[in-house]
Parts: C-alpha cells; structure tokens; sequence
C-alpha cells in the first residue's frame, strides 16, 4: 500500500511535463482507442486505457481552456475516426461533391467534440481535485453527451455506452437506457485511476466497488441472455427484403425496372413459405404510390397476397399551393389499396432539409439550398388487420432511444432504412448496433430492412434471429418473437437516470470543494 501515493505521484507528473502538442497528440489518440471500442471494433477493453489517459491529460493541466482543448482534441479523434464513414455519402456522386467530404467530416468532428470540451472546461474551472474528481468528471461528461442527444434536434450517435452493445452489460440499457449506461461504463474504466489518487482506505474500497459494479451488471445480463425468447401463440413470419443496389444506380431510368424486379422477385421466392408480412427497405420504389395504383398492384402481387410494407416518396398540396415532400412508409393490403401511411418526423440535418430552408425561400436563396422533406406529425404505432401493432422508423430515427414512445405500447418496432450512401463502411453497422440497443431498451423485437444490409430480425434482447450480411442480395425469413413486459427504461425514459446522474455529479464536486479546502 505504500506504493500507492508514490505510484499516484508519477502518473500525475508524467502529463505535467508534457508539451502542448504532445498532450494534445495523446488526447487525440485516447478518442481513436474510444472509436476502437464502439462496433464494429468493438475492443471494449480499450476504454479502460484510454478514459484514464484521458483524465490524466486534463487533470494535469490548470487552466481551463488548456482542459478544454485537450478534451476537445479527444472529442475531435474520436468522432473524427468513428464518423469517418459520412465521407462515403459525398463519394456516390464524387465528381461533384468528393471535394466537401473532408470539410464535412473534420467539420462535424470538431463541432460535436465541443461536447467534450465542455464538462472538461467547467471540471478545471471549478478545480476539482482529490479523489472525487473522477465521479464529478465522468458525470459532467455524460450529461454533456445527454446534451448531445438532444441539441440542435439531436445526434446521439456513438454515445459511449455503446462500447458495451457486444457485451452482455449492454443488458442493462433495458433497466436505465443508453446515458446511465455511458455513465457507469465509464465510471469503471476510470475507477483503477481514482483508486491510485485516492487515500487510506478508498485506495482498496473503489476499485472494489468498480468491480463488483461491472460484475454484477455482467452477471445479471448474462442471465437475462440465458433467457430464451418468448415465441408468439401463433407464429406470423416475415420476410424482410434486401435487394442491395448501389446508391449510384438506384435511380438511374434505365435501371429502375431491373431493381424493381429484383424487389418483386424476392418478395415472391417461389419454392418459399408464403410469409404473413413482407417489408421493403427505405424509398424502395421511386413511384408516388399514393397516386400510382398499378404499382400497388404489381408489389402486392408479388407477395402472394400478403400485406407489404415499403418505402417510397410522398407529395401532398400545401399552403400557397406548394408541394410537401415526406419520407413515407406505406402499408399495402393484397389489393394494392393503402391500408396505412407513415411520414417520417425525425429528418436528417444537410441531407433531408436544410435548416432555415422557409428564410432562405423568403430572402430568395431558395434555389441555392435545395429543396426538403417536410417532417411528419412524429410517432405512432400502426395496427393492420392480421397484423401485430408495431412502431414504424425510417432510418435515423432509429438512434433516437427517447423517441421510442408512442402511446400505446407496440408488439414489435419496424425499420426500413437505406444504408447505401455508406458502403461497407462502419456506418452501417454501427447503425444496425443501435437498433439492437433499441430492442433491449424496450423489451420489443426489431425488424430490419435496409436495402444494402444489414436486414434482421433482431429479438427483445438484442439477440440476432436472422440476419442478411452488408452488400449481399437476398432476403430475410423469420418468425416474430413475442414482445417481453415492459421494461423499467420504457416506463421511465431517461429522466429519472438524468437526474440521479446529476445529483451524484453535484455530490462528487461537493466532496471535491471540501477536499480542495
């Protein structure tokens, strides 16, 4: 025990005599070694190295805005490397747009990396000090990525929880969703560094507690996955369709008929059990189906006269004669007759609208920003007639854990996406890594369609029941597991998890002032 103090003096020496640039090239590398820890990676042990370096950069400073860049240099690795996949979408028509791609990408890593900057700052500009300032930090932290998640409507994309999605700790996230997961995630990976800046008997009491922390949240997940899913009293299959066609082809005129074959082929499989429900990826089609009844007609016949589920494109008349736009899930009975509708509400920033786009037609710049996709009027759940109620997403509104609820609570959740614009890159998996997440969060099954991949039927805890790998043609046969009761996280969102965070933040910079003085 008597290295302890000697053991804690030089890891707090060591970053002190650091140059700037060496500090700021080292918190850059603990936000790769955090990127490294997030799927598809997934080396969750890396977050045990990489949030104390972390910690050690920033404690070792005393001005402020020193803490706060070298967070945000982390922050700008991390979301540099993990989102590096964007990139990909300005590559589909590269000869016109491949030179933005490296503004974009270094752009958006520096301004979501203010994020960590934040709590950082405000860590050094209340010199926190001593052994609780672990606890104060990692709290600040989370809250900020809380902020994240809803800032600007929100990008909660690779929130530190996720590191655990392959681990059964992500189990959890049913109890207390993504952020508390995040938190506790990381107040474990930090705790060998409290333990070592601790005194008398904390030095041997934290990483005590730290370890029977991880191990119970890793015992009672591994319990919970030694759960079988619960079948439904009478199967309902569905047949989840993946045609795989390149974002650069997928509306060019002369292609159009081939990929819609392709659709329609693989909705019929023929030698294949007729499904109860065949669901189509996002804008599968590139048809106004509301106003195209021959089209109805041709998708539903395919499925052998069971409904469908698609994607397409929707125009409505709006004030002063203009057109809306929206994002649009449609649900066809075996006549082609629209049974039911959804527009998506949850856009994408810069890719589906471009904020302020009303002004900028007013100040008559609308030519110069595009045209957008209006919003729909947000979430609901679906009921169709032999059909179990479930909730429909399109796309991006999959990361969203807090948007999840609907009023009544669904049997099943439905995503159809369109990860094309991604390639092979990590996008996509850490895209289909969250709707597993969203499954445990809720307790409900998560049927998948994306149009390159991945399509799965994903159960209420997680678990892969099917699946058609990234940029393979085919299609997905599975039987609907039972939803699970409702779990603690769905009753309560994150509120309550929110606040106790804060309220053991504000505990730990107590205790911090009392042992500054």
């Amino acid at each position: 025990m008597a290295a302890f103090p000697e053991t804690a003096g030089r890891l707090a020496a060591w970053p002190a005599g650091l140059g700037r640039w060496s500090r700021l090239g080292l918190a850059g590398l603990s936000g790769v070694l955090l990127t490294l820890a997030q799927p598809p990676v997934s080396l969750w042990a890396f977050c045990f190295l990489a949030v104390p370096l972390l910690l050690l950069l920033t404690g070792a400073v005393h001005r402020p805005v020193q803490a706060g860049w070298t967070a945000w240099a982390a922050g700008t690795g991390f979301f540099a490397t993990g989102l590096y996949w964007i990139a990909e979408a300005f590559l589909v028509d590269a000869e016109r747009y491949a030179w933005m791609a490296p503004f974009a990408i270094l752009g958006l890593a520096a301004g979501l990396a203010l994020f960590w900057a934040l709590p950082f700052w405000l860590a050094a500009r209340l010199r926190l000090a001593g052994p609780w300032r672990v606890p104060a930090v990692i709290a600040l932290w989370t809250l900020s990525e809380y902020a994240r998640s809803h800032v600007l409507t929100g990008f909660p994309w690779a929130l530190p929880g996720y590191a655990w999605v392959e681990t059964p700790l992500a189990q959890t996230g049913a109890l207390f969703g993504p952020h508390m997961l995040s938190f506790l995630g990381l107040l474990v990976s930090a705790a060998p560094l409290a333990a070592l800046q601790a005194r008398g008997p904390w030095r041997s009491v934290l990483p005590a507690l730290a370890a029977a922390l991880f191990a119970t949240g890793w015992a009672w997940g591994v319990n919970r996955l030694d759960t079988p899913a619960p079948a439904r009293a009478t199967p309902f299959t569905v047949r989840l369709v993946q045609p795989n066609v390149p974002q650069d082809e997928k509306w060019q005129g002369d292609r159009i008929p081939q990929f819609f074959e392709r659709l329609r082929s693989l909705s019929h499989a023929p030698g294949a059990r007729t499904p109860d429900l065949v669901v189509w990826p996002e804008t599968a089609v590139p048809w106004l189906l509301g106003q195209d009844p021959r089209a109805r007609i041709a998708i539903t016949s395919s499925a052998r006269g069971a409904p469908v589920i698609v994607g397409a494109r929707k125009v409505e008349e709006g004030p002063r004669g203009r057109d809306l736009w929206n994002n649009s899930l449609f649900a066809l009975a075996a006549d082609g007759s629209v049974l039911a509708s959804y527009d998506k509400h949850h856009l994408v920033p810069f890719g589906e609208y471009v904020p302020l786009h009303e002004l900028a037609e007013q100040l008559g710049l609308g030519t110069f920003v595009g045209a957008s996709f209006t919003p729909g009027p947000g979430t609901e759940v679906i009921s169709l007639p032999g059909v179990p109620a479930f909730l429909p997403l399109i796309c991006y509104e999959a990361i969203f854990p807090h948007e999840m609820q609907a009023g009544s609570r669904p049997e099943w959740i439905v995503q159809i996406t369109n990860d094309a614009w991604f390639g092979s890159s990590a996008g996509p998996y850490q895209h289909f890594a969250q709707a597993r997440m969203r499954a445990i969060e809720q307790g409900l099954p998560f049927a998948r369609a994306a149009n390159t991949g991945i399509s799965a039927m994903i159960d209420p805890m997680g678990r892969i029941v099917a699946q058609q790998p990234l940029l393979q043609q085919g299609y997905v046969d599975a039987n609907l597991p039972s939803a699970l009761a409702p779990t603690l996280y769905s009753r309560s969102g994150d509120g309550p998890w929110i606040g106790l965070i804060a309220l053991l933040g504000l505990t730990a910079v107590f205790l911090c002032r009392k042992f500054e003085q």
